[in-house]
C-alpha cells in the first residue's frame, strides 16, 4: 500500500474511518450502524476485506446500496440486498442466534470494561444531556462474538471511571447482575488518538496503538482511569492515498458523513 502523498490533509472522520475498516479484516458478518460505520463498512468492503456481509438494523442482510444510505430506512439500502428481514426474525434469528461477527457501535462514555451509555449525561432524575438510548445496541452488544466501537472524542469525559448511566452493558456487568453472556463484548475502541482492546471476559481495556504524532501520554492524560499500555504498542499507519481516494470520490462524494 502506498503512503499517503505529502500535504493531503486527511479529517479526523477520514482517520477513524480508515483504521476502523482496516481492523474487518477477516471478519465476515457485521452489524453496522448509520454514520461512520457506514463508512467503514462500506470502506473495507473495497479494500481489506471484499467477503463482508453487512447487515443493517432495519433488517437488511448482505447491503450492496449503489450509494451512501442516509438513514437506517433508505430505501438504497434494499436495492440488490440479498435479503431482507423483519426486525423480529433479524433479532430474534440471526443477532440472537449467534450469526453476527462484528457489531459496530457508538456510545457518549464508556468505562475500562467496555460498558456503554448513550442514555443520559447526568443523574437519571435529571440529566445535563438526554441522548437517542439504546435501540437495538443492548441486543448487538449481548449477542455479537465481538463489538467494536468507534468514539470521534476521547477524553476524560467520554473514557471514564464510572458511567453516568449503563445503556449497554458488557460481559463482565452482565455475568455479575446475573446476566448470559454470548460473546466477547467491546473487544476495539477506535478514537481520534488511537486504539484500545481488549481481549474478552476479566479483560480492560488498553492503549495498544496510537496515530502518528500522539504520545502515550497524552493518551493516558485523556482517559479517565489509569489506563495499561500494551508491550507491543504500535503506531497506526497513515491513511493511504487509495483509500481516501475510495472515501472521497466513489463511497461518500456528497459528504454525507465525511466532515
Amino acid at each position: 500500500m502506498t503512503s499517503v502523498a505529502e500535504g493531503v490533509g486527511v479529517t479526523a472522520t477520514e482517520l477513524l474511518t480508515v483504521v476502523a475498516s482496516r481492523e474487518l479484516a477477516g471478519r465476515h458478518t457485521v452489524f453496522a450502524g448509520i454514520g461512520l460505520p457506514t463508512l467503514a463498512v462500506s470502506l473495507a468492503s473495497m479494500t481489506t476485506e471484499p467477503n463482508l456481509e453487512i447487515v443493517y438494523e432495519s433488517g437488511v442482510c448482505g447491503a450492496h446500496p449503489s450509494h451512501l444510505p442516509e438513514t437506517i430506512a433508505d430505501s438504497v439500502l434494499i436495492t440488490g440486498a440479498e435479503a431482507v428481514l423483519s426486525m423480529p426474525v433479524l433479532f430474534g434469528y440471526v443477532l440472537q442466534g449467534g450469526h453476527i461477527d462484528v457489531g459496530f457501535l457508538g456510545a457518549a462514555q464508556i468505562d475500562r470494561w467496555g460498558n456503554l451509555n448513550s442514555s443520559v449525561i447526568g443523574p437519571w432524575e435529571q440529566p445535563k444531556v438526554r441522548l437517542p438510548g439504546s435501540g437495538g445496541a443492548v441486543e448487538v452488544a449481548a449477542n455479537s462474538k465481538e463489538v467494536f466501537v468507534v468514539m470521534r472524542r476521547h477524553d476524560a469525559r467520554t473514557f471514564v471511571e464510572s458511567l453516568d448511566f449503563c445503556t449497554s452493558p458488557g460481559p463482565d456487568r452482565a455475568l455479575a447482575e446475573g446476566g448470559r453472556v454470548r460473546g466477547a463484548g467491546v473487544t476495539k475502541v477506535v478514537t481520534e488518538l488511537g486504539i484500545l482492546t481488549r481481549s474478552g471476559v476479566h479483560d480492560e481495556l488498553k492503549l495498544s496503538a496510537v496515530h502518528e504524532g500522539v504520545s502515550v501520554d497524552h493518551v493516558v492524560a485523556n482517559t479517565g482511569w489509569d489506563l495499561k499500555v500494551a508491550e507491543d504498542l504500535r503506531v497506526t499507519p497513515a491513511p493511504t492515498a487509495e483509500e481516501l481516494r475510495l472515501l472521497r470520490t466513489e463511497i461518500d462524494p456528497r459528504r454525507v458523513y465525511l466532515r
